[in-house]
């Protein structure tokens, strides 16, 4: 597999594929639609500042059309979808390009497609459960969403207190947008505030936060992993 990581003005991601084309056709499906994105932005500079559900009046590409409905299911504003819409753009480009198995790593945001088994690690800063577990994601043909926020690593803005809640669904917008929407909710250790999210395209999510780990619905299997914290990917919120 190529390892690859790629940064393209404040989106940074890290590309996993078989092949260089593979490569390359994700690095332009996630420049093409971050670009899109921008012309939308530059139109309506409402669209990337809300933190409300909201629908530009402009014509919107597919991009923002994912990232609006990802808003008006988990009560966000459209940018706390952008990185995991970004990252599905990219998976999208390396499975149409005809691989077998793809990863788009954007700041946590995940998008993948497998012939394999792999292992996603999980990292939650000073939690004890930081960089000792990993997920075992079993092959899967279709591209699945795995987005985590937190409140605690990265520069992402959170109004919660949890290290990470991981966020599972074939539709990697509202995976994204539910895992920034269930972050926002968690104000202490024990989970306070916490609701299982409303919404059937979502199938499970974990939540980390100091050591306590919870989980609701499908979550793949945990197992004991050593996480190479320089594999990390950590993104920038900054789209402009």
């Amino acid at each position: 597999m190529i390892r690859d990581r790629f940064q393209y003005k404040s989106t940074i991601t890290t590309i996993l594929a078989e092949q260089d084309g593979s490569v390359r056709a994700a690095r332009e499906a996630m420049m093409g639609a971050r670009n899109d994105l921008e012309t939308l932005i530059a139109k309506d500079p409402f669209f990337g500042t809300t933190f409300a559900p909201y629908r530009t009046e402009e014509s919107a590409p597919l991009i923002a059309e994912r990232m609006m409905n990802a808003a008006e299911s988990a009560t966000t504003g459209p940018m706390a979808a952008v990185a995991g819409t970004i990252a599905w753009a990219g998976a999208e480009a390396i499975k149409q390009a005809g691989a077998s198995c793809g990863v788009v790593d954007n700041g946590g945001d995940i998008a993948l497609f497998s012939d394999r088994e792999l292992l996603i690690g999980l990292y939650a800063g000073q939690s004890p459960f930081s960089g000792k577990y990993a997920l075992r994601i079993p092959p899967t043909n279709n591209i699945c969403g795995i987005c985590t926020s937190s409140a605690t690593v990265g520069p992402s803005i959170s109004f919660g207190t949890a290290d990470a809640v991981t966020v599972f669904s074939a539709d990697v917008a509202r995976a994204d947008a539910w895992a920034t929407a269930l972050c926002n909710q968690v104000t202490s250790a024990s989970g306070d505030g916490y609701l299982p999210p409303d919404d059937p395209a979502i199938t499970g999510c974990l939540l980390i936060c100091g050591s306590e780990m919870g989980q609701w619905g499908e979550v793949p299997e945990i197992v004991r992993a050593k996480v190479d914290e320089g594999r990390i990917t950590v993104g920038d919120p900054a789209l402009l």
